[in-house]
């Protein structure tokens, strides 16, 4: 039987900015990734997403990214790796905290942005990241893209982990998503998005950029929650896994069953 978590970033409004339709996407994924103030979100978001996911019965994860506010958390910064560890460090107890106040507890951390797309390939940042982890609480999973550095990182040190695939993004040939930047980074054909994540749950493949295909092992699909169609679009492929019979479990329940 297959299965798969279903996950999202969501608690990315700010003050008097409103970014998502978090309420109604969290009953549709099995785990949420939380923006924890520095990329996005701040405290009262970050309260009320908490509150949210205990109310949908959600999986909560802590989706820390690099100080920066006005580019999305997308904008590359260069960082000791003693700065990224006590980046990830403040931002999980950030939002563990909130979790604390709810009754609830935190499943998973998912890097964000710039900082999970650079940890996918720098080796020394992979491992602040998973050190970070690991230092506050190490039994939370590290969700991180497909045969990144990261996920390497996170077995070394002994650290919890999943593999992310992406619902509406391309594939580099090795393995990496194609930078925001460049054509055809962003799949926005719906119906194709669909068919892609169905192939790389049950044949563990996906087509690149470049026509190749590659081997991928997918333990949680991701659906981004800020664009103008999310709720349709998380919908579409809930539907679609489901009729395919493919179970839709939080990451916790998925990496168990795998072991």
């Amino acid at each position: 039987m297959y299965a798969i978590d279903l996950n999202s970033d969501l608690g990315e409004s700010f003050g008097a900015y409103t970014i998502g339709r978090d309420k109604d996407i969290l009953p549709l994924v099995s785990s949420a990734n939380v923006a924890c103030g520095f990329h996005a979100g701040d405290p009262t978001i970050m309260a009320k997403t908490a509150a949210y996911c205990k109310e949908s019965g959600t999986a909560i994860g802590a989706h820390p990214g690099f100080a920066d506010l006005q580019g999305f958390g997308r904008r590359n910064m260069q960082l000791s790796p003693e700065d990224a560890k006590h980046l990830v460090i403040y931002q999980v107890g950030a939002l563990d905290a909130f979790c604390k106040s709810e009754g609830i507890s935190l499943q998973h951390v998912k890097p964000h942005g710039a900082l999970y797309n650079m940890a996918a390939k720098d080796a020394a940042l992979a491992k602040a990241i998973c050190e970070g982890i690991y230092t506050y609480n190490p039994s939370l999973i590290l969700l991180g893209l497909a045969n990144s550095e990261m996920l390497r990182a996170a077995r070394e040190i002994g650290l919890p982990h999943a593999a992310e695939v992406f619902a509406d993004r391309a594939y580099e040939d090795d393995g990496t998503l194609v930078a925001r930047s460049k054509p055809g980074a962003m799949i926005h054909d719906e119906d194709l998005a669909v068919s892609r994540v169905i192939r790389m749950i049950k044949n563990r493949t996906v087509t690149t950029v470049s026509g190749r295909e590659i081997e991928i092992c997918p333990d949680s699909v991701c659906v981004h929650g800020d664009s103008e169609k999310a709720l349709l679009f998380v919908k579409k492929i809930r539907s679609a896994l489901e009729k395919e019979g493919i179970a839709i479990k939080p990451i916790a329940q998925i990496i168990t069953e795998r072991a």
